[in-house]
């Protein structure tokens, strides 16, 4: 029963076409920082970086996609201008966005082990990621994914901005339409990726390797 549950794997199963895939997705994340779109009180913008993350999540799974997500957060604490409006994790540690920085992080394991499990699932039945309730399944992944971002967001704003913890979840309402939407798309993309590229299914690569 175990076994259905795909969580992450080891370290050791990393090889180097898994480490290409990190560093690229990495960079595609930082890419999507030319978009922001400043939005209400807080100071935290409409962004296109957090889609980046569920959509490596998704594609890559919970070690590799968590790992890349890891990489994109680190290189901008040495200065690397990684976030939206390119500006360098350094610099937005005592910035109001700080919390939903550390979120995509969580997230991305999160996200990427319940991807792998919903696709290791429906390998049962279909060749993974060619099934249209893979859609479904990886949309309510992006889903719960946006709101681990939202609750580590929520904790930073109250820290920075000095709000209690209610108002700081309201601050979120403006995303929500345009996240899920983001949620919708990367599970779309990753839908695509899937059937063009079957052998990049999280689930299935990591069954190749057992």
């Amino acid at each position: 029963m175990f076994n259905d549950l795909l969580i992450c794997p080891s370290m050791k199963t990393l090889n180097v076409r898994d480490l290409g895939a990190i560093v690229a997705f990495a960079a595609l994340t930082i890419a999507l920082g030319a978009v922001s779109i400043p939005v209400g009180f807080t100071g935290v913008p409409i962004v296109l970086q957090n889609m980046g993350v569920i959509l490596t999540a998704m594609i890559l799974g919970c070690l590799r996609g968590g790992l890349s997500i890891s990489l994109f957060v680190g290189v901008g604490l040495v200065g690397v201008p990684n976030l939206a409006g390119w500006s360098p994790t350094i610099s937005a540690i005592s910035g109001p966005s700080i919390g939903y920085i550390v979120g995509y992080i969580f997230a991305a394991f999160i996200v990427g082990a319940i991807s792998q499990t919903i696709l290791g699932r429906q390998n049962r039945a279909a060749q993974p990621g060619q099934s249209w309730a893979s859609i479904v399944g990886l949309t309510l992944a992006g889903v719960l994914g946006v709101a681990v971002m939202y609750l580590f967001g929520s904790v930073g704003l109250m820290f920075r901005l000095g709000l209690d913890f209610p108002g700081a979840l309201v601050s979120n309402t403006p995303f929500i339409l345009p996240d899920l939407i983001k949620c919708i798309a990367a599970a779309v993309i990753a839908f695509g990726v899937f059937r063009a590229v079957p052998h990049l299914v999280p689930a299935a690569n990591l069954r190749s390797r057992n």
